[in-house]
């Protein structure tokens, strides 16, 4: 890859882009202080004259996942490289970042991430074939001939690949369709929440951001929406800077590439992530530096506006009546040919699957709540409460289970109308309001979890509860009716102005854009910071298709059309005292009625970080990562890594013959092994992406890892069939029906290892944690990972080889090995007990070698400690592979 790069982006071609870079973001940064100060006018305004809106009556809750994951789980990644398919432990912190690990072992001794991905910006695509569609059109002239190899092969019939315009590909596969929409919930929720990456809480920044964006695409006539306007301002930027270069970098570069059609296309892509990278750290380089001149200014820009807000204002209005009088005509003559006869049409596109997404919400919310009702009925009182209320808080933020709700969005097509107003596409609206939908389902949960532990004190028995609780849900509905309603207007509102408003400005840009210049003249230049000519032009022609859009939206709520309420109805606080309860703060149930002894320190707690997403063993039990996982797993020990053995599978064919051979072997087996789930309790906080993905977080936040779930223990005890009064280690599946052991052997359950005759692995062999061999499987050759979810049977058992190292999590019986002492009964506790292996000599867990196999270097760790990513950026070989 280097070579190629090299010969492709030579001196020459990288300073031009560095120049072309420049630039744009020197136009761009023009735009950004001109939006700059009539932003901070517009704010300071705002505070003075406050907010005369509809009071929300369902209360915000401000920190909604701290200590908590998203998921975690084993899926398999296709690694460029070498052009192989390993296996990676994947965790989605609270931030939304995708980690990969080399597997679950690596996770939970903190040893430095493979990946860390931003998805901003990305697709999540569940088949080849649209996959290789997207690569065609982003080169064209260059398609597969019928019959030649495709650019990537997935062992599997369940891909999930992350396509970018711009960045780096990545590919994953799982085994079966179930798992395939899991993980693509999950992957789309992540997309969701990385593109919505400027936040809502600045209130000069972030309009100021957009708005200059929007004028600077304006200026080289580029109107309407753009997809791209997704993740923190620095991936944006980077976007805009692509945008105009990619073309000119294609037909350079393209009729240069070499090799067959697969081949040039891979190619390309490995160049368009290089630019992408260089143009990233200019982008994000400079603009720190326009953002932090720009914060010297504000004191004296603020001052300025608070001792002269009223002629500023005075100033604007009469600008606004001269421009008005000017461009209103032409405007309303405009919108009464070209919008008025489409507003109601486009306005019923937007409404159905909007307002079929919100009543799913609704449906989800009232299920749940019910269903925990009938379970605290049948089950038990308080006890069984807290444990629902705990899976409860964090609903909206269960990618599965809001699926449902979300999938109604994806319904939005307008069709013809999309063409006629020159909308790119309606993405933009469909993720706006999965996020609305997101974010009204916490602030039901929140509000009902508040309302109920205001209850709890008064309540007399179980009875008393679960009225309690019926009541409130029913309170709480009717709130989240209104906010619904609120929102939802709002959302269609800014929808029909996004679709018209960069419609209309094309249309008068030809006879009105050229005469703007004259109105200059009438801005005082003391206020020429705060009152743009082209922002007041956009305000009159805003108004000139207001009134018609606010009657649209008005006409639909009188009818009653998908619940709406008319905007003269008000919902008088029932609850007057509910916002005055502590808006925003959490509520730990398992702290305050889980019956603790004592309060944990808190360096345990933000250990034991819940997942929100461990319903998969729930749903279905059985996700098979046993089948043909030997050869899909690469080697893990923490020991050096020699070169793969000539027998390692990692190509497709291989694969496929693997998956072939367990079949065989396992149905000729006859036993029907129980399949491990692949989602995990991940009982810590995963921070490894916080400076990546998350904007502004704090240098210092790690990742706090955890010991693993319990009952991962591995157990290398007499496996032999028990006589009377022998214990048996809890979780054991099978148990070979040969020799019994001594009278009353006892075998403790938990997380041990027991070994009485030490067998283990050939040096270097690791044996990651919670596996499961079939039993008819043979060994793995030298070097080769067991992979995870299996149980290993051995007829005989060779001696373990110095270094060789077991994690805990294992479960293996070998046959053979000599019963237990009478009455013998193992300690209990995390440990591992070799009466005839010499211990791995120190620092071994620590070491982190060089991955030779799947061409990936990893950056050694600094005494164990969490991975602190200096930057943003780093190089895709070396290091840690970081996603901006």
């Amino acid at each position: 890859m280097g070579d190629v790069l090299s010969t492709h982006l030579d001196e020459g071609r990288r300073q031009h882009i560095a120049e072309k870079t420049g630039k744009v973001l020197g136009e761009f940064a023009r735009c950004y202080k001109e939006q700059y100060g009539v932003a901070l006018f517009n704010s300071v305004r705002y505070e003075i004259e406050g907010n005369g809106g509809p009071q929300a009556q369902l209360l915000h809750r401000k920190v909604p996942l701290e200590d908590h994951v998203i998921y975690s789980g084993n899926l398999f990644q296709y690694i460029e490289e070498n052009k192989k398919w390993r296996n990676r432990f994947c965790v989605v912190p609270h931030n939304y970042g995708l980690v990969l690990y080399e597997n679950k072992l690596a996770y939970e001794r903190e040893l430095p991430p493979r990946v860390l991905i931003n998805s901003a910006g990305y697709k999540v695509l569940t088949s080849v074939e649209q996959y290789l569609e997207l690569v065609s059109s982003s080169l064209p002239g260059v398609a597969p001939k019928s019959g030649n190899a495709a650019i990537i092969k997935c062992p599997t019939d369940f891909p999930l690949i992350l396509w970018h315009p711009y960045a780096r590909h990545y590919y994953f596969c799982v085994m079966t369709g179930k798992e395939q929409e899991k993980w693509g919930a999950v992957f789309q929720d992540c997309v969701r929440h990385c593109n919505n990456g400027i936040s809502e809480d600045s209130k000069v920044e972030a309009p100021a951001f957009t708005d200059a964006v929007r004028m600077y695409r304006q200026s080289k006539e580029q109107y309407g929406t753009w997809d791209m306007l997704c993740g923190n301002q620095s991936q944006i930027l980077s976007n805009l800077v692509m945008e105009e270069l990619l073309p000119e970098l294609r037909s350079a570069i393209g009729p240069r590439l070499k090799g067959k059609a697969p081949e040039r296309q891979r190619t390309w892509i490995q160049i368009s992530d290089a630019v992408y990278r260089m143009v990233y750290e200019q982008t994000k380089a400079q603009y720190d530096a326009l953002v932090a001149k720009c914060e010297v200014e504000r004191p004296q820009l603020e001052s300025t506006i608070r001792t002269d807000m009223d002629q500023i204002i005075t100033s604007k209005e009469h600008l606004c009546s001269k421009i008005r009088a000017f461009v209103l005509p032409k405007a309303e003559i405009c919108v009464r040919n070209h919008v008025q006869p489409y507003i109601s049409s486009i306005l019923e596109a937007l409404m159905t699957p909007t307002s079929q997404g919100f009543a799913e919400v609704r449906e989800v919310f009232f299920k749940e709540v019910t269903d925990m009702n009938m379970n605290i009925v049948n089950e038990g009182g308080l006890e069984k409460l807290v444990e629902y209320m705990e899976k409860l808080s964090h609903l909206a933020f269960h990618p599965v289970k809001m699926q449902s709700c979300y999938e109604k969005m994806e319904q939005l097509k307008l069709e013809g109308l999309q063409q006629r107003f020159d909308v790119s596409s309606t993405s933009v609206f469909k993720q706006r309001a999965q996020i609305h939908m997101r974010q009204q389902m916490d602030d039901a949960v929140y509000t009902f979890e508040t309302l109920l532990h205001q209850e709890l004190g008064k309540l007399q028995g179980k009875d008393d509860l679960c009225k309690s609780i019926q009541r409130i849900l029913e309170r709480v509905l009717k709130k989240y009716d209104y906010d619904s309603s609120t929102v939802r207007k709002k959302f269609f509102r800014e929808a029909l102005l996004q679709i018209t408003i960069p419609f209309l400005l094309k249309k008068l840009a030809p006879t009105c854009k050229g005469e703007l210049a004259k109105f200059q003249e009438l801005i005082f230049e003391d206020f020429a910071s705060f009152i743009l000519v082209e922002n007041t032009y956009e305000e009159v022609v805003l108004q000139s298709v207001m009134k018609d859009i606010m009657q649209a939206v008005k006409e639909a709520a009188v009818q009653r059309k998908h619940n709406l309420y008319r905007d003269s109805m008000v919902m008088h606080n029932s609850d007057p005292n509910l916002h005055l309860l502590g808006e925003g703060i959490p509520i730990d149930w398992a702290e305050e009625h889980g019956g603790q002894p004592e309060a944990e320190p808190a360096a345990d707690k933000r250990r034991r970080a819940k997942q929100v997403v461990s319903v998969i063993q729930d749903d279905e039990g059985a996700l098979p990562y046993e089948a043909g996982a030997e050869g899909l797993l690469p080697p893990s020990s923490p020991e050096p890594r020699g070169p793969e053995p000539a027998g390692s599978p990692g190509g497709v064919a291989e694969i496929r013959e693997m998956l072939a051979e367990e079949g065989t072997e396992e149905a000729a087996g006859g036993q029907a092994e129980e399949r491990l789930t692949n989602g995990t309790h991940a009982r810590r906080q995963s921070g490894a992406t916080e400076e990546v993905v998350a904007a502004g977080s704090a240098p210092g936040d790690g990742p706090q890892r955890g010991p693993g779930s319990d009952g991962d223990g591995a157990r290398r005890a007499a496996a032999v069939a028990p006589a009377s009064g022998a214990g048996e280690p809890s979780g054991d599946k099978e148990h070979p029906p040969t020799a019994s052991p001594a009278p009353r052997a006892e075998m403790p359950s938990g997380d041990k290892e027991h070994h009485a005759t030490a067998a283990a692995p050939t040096s270097g062999a690791g044996v990651p944690s919670g596996d499961k061999a079939h039993p008819t499987a043979p060994p793995p050759a030298p070097g080769a990972e067991i992979p995870s979810g299996d149980k290993e049977h051995h007829p005989t058992a060779p001696p373990p080889a110095p270094r060789a190292q077991i994690p805990s999590g294992d479960k293996e019986h070998h046959p053979t090995a000599p019963p237990p002492a009478p009455r013998a009964q193992a300690p209990s506790g995390d440990e591992e007990h070799h009466p005839t292996a010499p211990p791995a000599p120190a620092g071994t867990d620590c070491h982190q070698p060089s991955d030779k196999e799947t061409g990936e270097e990893v950056a050694p760790p600094v005494a164990c400690s969490p991975p602190q990513p200096a930057g943003t950026t780093e190089s895709v070989v070396e290091g840690v592979q970081t996603e901006f």
